[in-house]
């Protein structure tokens, strides 16, 4: 019998993708790939080291890590990659990005099987 904490997160995964999620573009440079994603979001609280301390929300992207696939390659997310969303006539651009030296994307399950992904919106095209 196999893990049976990482069969039920799988199958959790794929409720999530089916019930939760929508097709968006991951975008490096001229390559992009159309991925399933949930959407979340993440609080950051960054000191600036002067008494302030500012809350960042970042929207975040959950895709299975198996799908970011760029050239033909299996990859994980840079900063200043793109995502981009299409809600009924707009679609919105996000840079892949976190505040301050935080990373800009991390697995988020125990099992390294989904990647969330930290964004800002930059525009719409």
């Amino acid at each position: 019998m196999g893990d049976l904490l990482e069969s039920a997160s799988a199958w959790l995964d794929a409720q999530r993708l089916k019930f939760m999620s929508r097709t968006v573009s991951y975008c490096r440079g001229k390559d992009s790939v159309d991925v399933r994603a949930t959407i979340g979001k993440t609080v950051f609280e960054v000191d600036s080291g002067y008494g302030v301390v500012e809350r960042i929300e970042s929207r975040d992207f959950l895709i299975p890590a198996e799908r970011l696939v760029l050239d033909y390659d299996q990859t994980v997310p840079r900063r200043g990659d793109r995502i981009k969303e299409t809600v009924g006539e707009q679609t919105f651009v996000y840079e892949v990005m976190a505040p301050g030296n935080e990373d800009c994307w991390r697995y988020s399950d125990p099992f390294r099987k989904v990647l969330r992904i930290h964004t800002k919106l930059i525009g719409q095209e």
